[in-house]
């Protein structure tokens, strides 16, 4: 999509987006640069130091090599000199939860953007006024519709602002163009929503 075609946003953002358990591949670095096409300073971390996978199965052993609580401490450090400013957090699937984790813990987040996937929300979680946005695959085997659900009505005790999109027939990855769960026009549909939800914040 052009620049041209991108929506108008109210301001520049600064956004951090999380890659998938497929690593920093060429898929998130296009992602950022449509961002940045709106107009937005984009950060986008690697939590895989490097590596890659062709596959999510291949990504997730990747994922449990590193490990949870150093993969967390690796996204801490990387959000951390611009927390200060209020940043928007954004992740594809595995990249999504780690965004919506950080989120719920800063005060200062001014939205969630979450592609693909979601996370657990801890007991008494505050997310006051917290814009958020989800799309995902309908259906999706790593979100079936059950923990969808709930997590909605989490997300919405917790106080957070939430707007679900599902995209029926789609793959699990179906932004990324290198991967067989692609589908154009559902990524199209999905980025469109999301620079909208973005220029409002």
């Amino acid at each position: 999509m052009p620049a041209s075609a991108e929506p108008a946003t109210s301001g520049p953002l600064t956004i951090v987006l999380f890659h998938s358990v497929c690593g920093l591949c060429p898929a998130v670095h296009a992602a950022a640069d449509r961002l940045r096409a709106a107009g937005h300073e984009v950060i986008v971390p690697d939590l895989f130091d490097g590596r890659t996978a062709g596959s999510v199965p291949d990504g997730i052993l990747i994922k449990d090599e590193i490990g949870k609580e150093e993969l967390l401490k690796r996204a801490v450090t990387a959000v951390a000199p611009y927390s200060d400013r209020g940043v928007v957090y954004a992740g594809f699937s595995f990249g999504g939860s780690v965004a919506q984790t950080l989120a719920l813990s800063d005060e200062k987040a001014r939205g969630l953007l979450l592609l693909h996937g979601t996370s657990d929300i801890a007991e008494g979680a505050v997310a006051e006024d917290l814009p958020v946005q989800l799309h995902v695959a309908d259906p999706d085997p790593y979100e079936p519709h059950d923990w969808l659900n709930a997590w909605y009505l989490q997300m919405r005790r917790a106080g957070a602002d939430v707007e679900v999109f599902r995209y029926a027939g789609a793959g699990h990855l179906f932004t990324d163009p290198d991967l067989p769960d692609h589908d154009a026009e559902a990524a199209e549909s999905a980025w469109k929503v999301a620079l909208g939800f973005l220029a409002e914040l």
